[in-house]
């Protein structure tokens, strides 16, 4: 089947991203949310990451416009439906998006492909309340979208061979790197990740090092592009949490365990870039 519309669920940072890259790679894409004050704020993200773009020279003002004009919006999930493929990227709880995979159910297409961008959330577990599992699975996207090549696709046990074949395809076509990963919780990346900023937190709360030496030691001493928490910032501290209480409650191994830090950081609404404070502080996002 060729893919050539795709439906987007959620306007958030990922949802955006995901509909950003779509886009320019030519499918066209509705998004949904809840919110249209989120669907406008989501348009004029997109809109300035692409005006990034052009100024860097990587795309023309052709394309820009193009990318656009492929982007619907809409708060209605049946106006999903009929898409070849659909990516939920919702809030990072289970509850939602298996309220979500409901919601589309009595709308989809038989051809369409239902996908979730979840960081840790078992396929399985939201395939099972569909009529076709074999027609799921994960396709796990990383933020910054339109930067981070790497996609993860999650095979479920019901994943048939021909939709992950199309998964690979797909995230090939986009210029994305994609890896296989078998279906459990954290896939991956999140895996190795989730531990090692975890750790990060924990050496700040119990004081063995400032948050600008902790990051600063990672970064020269290791290599790596920012520190562990401007990276926990980035994600967002809510994301870190619900994925590392999703990694716990499946292995129960306490390095996947939030320290107490971080549940009071979410308590004061401390989510990072997103609510402008996290680890540290920053501007806020301009209006869209």
């Amino acid at each position: 089947m060729d893919i050539r519309t795709v439906g987007i669920v959620g306007a958030g940072q990922m949802g955006n991203g995901i509909a950003h890259v779509f886009a320019l790679a030519g499918y066209d894409v509705t998004m949904s949310d809840i919110s249209q004050a989120a669907l406008d704020r989501a348009m004029a993200t997109i809109g300035r990451n692409l005006d990034r773009q052009l100024a860097r020279g990587r795309i023309t003002e052709a394309d820009r416009a193009a990318a656009l004009a492929r982007i619907r919006t809409t708060l209605t999930l049946a106006e999903l439906g009929p898409s070849d493929l659909i990516i939920e990227a919702a809030t990072e709880k289970e509850e939602v998006k298996n309220a979500i995979f409901a919601g589309l159910l009595p709308h989809l297409a038989p051809h369409t492909i239902l996908t979730s961008n979840t960081s840790s959330i078992p396929i399985a577990e939201l395939a099972g309340a569909t009529s076709n599992p074999d027609r799921v699975c994960g396709l796990h996207f990383f933020s910054p979208v339109p930067v981070m090549r790497l996609v993860e696709v999650v095979i479920a046990l019901d994943t048939s061979e021909a939709t992950e074949a199309q998964a690979f395809a797909l995230a090939a076509q986009m210029g994305k790197q994609p890896i296989r990963t078998k279906d459990r919780s954290g896939f991956v990346v999140n895996m190795l990740l989730i531990p090692y900023l975890m750790a990060a937190i924990r050496m700040l709360e119990e004081g063995f090092a400032s948050r600008e030496d902790i990051d600063v030691g990672m970064q020269l001493g290791c290599g790596h592009p920012m520190g562990p928490l401007t990276l926990c910032d980035m994600i967002g501290l809510d994301v870190l949490y619900a994925v590392g209480t999703s990694l716990f409650d499946e292995f129960k191994r306490d390095e996947y365990a939030p320290p107490p830090l971080l549940k009071r950081m979410l308590a004061a609404n401390r989510l990072g870039r997103k609510s402008g404070r996290g680890f540290y502080e920053y501007e806020p996002a301009p209006a869209g």
